[in-house]
């Protein structure tokens, strides 16, 4: 079974029977506590609950391996960036400076840049995995009654789930025109060269844009036919109403933003400095 790049996963799980707006406030509160806070030992606790709630999602790799693979890069990409352009960030951050190794001109080691970086990894698993539960577990329709729940046009709504329901059905046609064109003695596959792949790849997504420019022109002239947009308000077929299972999930997540916004006032601001 080919990996999926974003879309939903029907499991049968405890969280994908919260409603969408319940997994969207949660993954919202979560998400901003998360980058706001530098407190390492908040972040580690972070870290593993949302670990724990990636596995009670019921989300394998190979669902994901393709998405989680990318994200693993610029993740890793992003840090040595980080390091290149402000070497010395993390000395201005927390006062003190202790060297590991000098290094060549300003590029030199220091345990407060080592330690900053490391927040950042550990931001990354705070972050990612309740994102990619909201994707992964929430109905696109139920996704855009969601969005428009909590006050958001219900037109940018339903483009944002009609968005993420046709990306699936990209990667669907981009698997059989490459099937299409191996038929046709084109090696796409990893024996190939390198070079070969690139240029193999660029000849399908031709096709692939025109056909997705055709059913984007069929949709839009459905949903004008049917007078989409006419009115301030709609009615969602796949909207959840609020339950208490909702309330304590969502009494749970403020709970946490609650304990890590209590951490920064302890700490004097954002960051948890263990070298004073």
């Amino acid at each position: 079974m080919e990996s999926n790049l974003i879309g939903y996963l029907d499991r049968k799980t405890w969280i994908h029977q919260l409603s969408g707006a319940a997994k969207l406030i949660c993954f919202l509160l979560l998400s901003v506590i998360g980058m706001i806070s530098y407190d390492t030992r908040f972040l580690i606790g972070l870290a593993l609950f949302s670990v724990f709630l990636f596995a009670s999602a019921g989300i394998r790799y190979r669902d994901i391996a393709f998405v989680l693979k990318f994200i693993i890069f610029f993740s890793l990409l992003n840090l040595v960036a980080v390091y290149l352009f402000a070497p010395e960030y993390g000395v201005e951050i927390y006062g003190t400076r202790h060297v590991i190794f000098e290094g060549i001109g300003r590029y030199t080691l220091t345990q407060e840049q080592v330690f900053y970086e490391l927040n950042l990894l550990i931001k990354y698993f705070v972050t990612i995995p309740p994102g990619l539960i909201f994707l992964f577990t929430t109905n696109p329709s139920e996704l855009a009654s969601s969005i428009n729940r909590i006050g958001i046009s219900y037109k940018i709504a339903y483009a944002v789930a009609l968005a993420l329901r046709y990306i699936p059905d990209i990667q669907d046609d981009f698997r059989t025109i490459a099937k299409a064109q191996q038929a046709r003695g084109v090696e796409l596959s990893k024996k190939a060269p390198l070079r070969k792949r690139v240029a193999g790849n660029v000849a399908i997504a031709i096709p692939l844009i025109f056909s997705s420019l055709e059913r984007i022109d069929h949709i839009s002239a459905a949903m004008e036919l049917r007078r989409f947009g006419k009115h301030k308000q709609r009615t969602w077929l796949k909207a959840k109403p609020i339950h208490g299972k909702d309330l304590l999930a969502i009494a749970v997540v403020c709970l946490i933003v609650a304990l890590g916004l209590s951490l920064m006032v302890l700490n004097g601001g954002r960051f948890y400095n263990p070298f004073r």
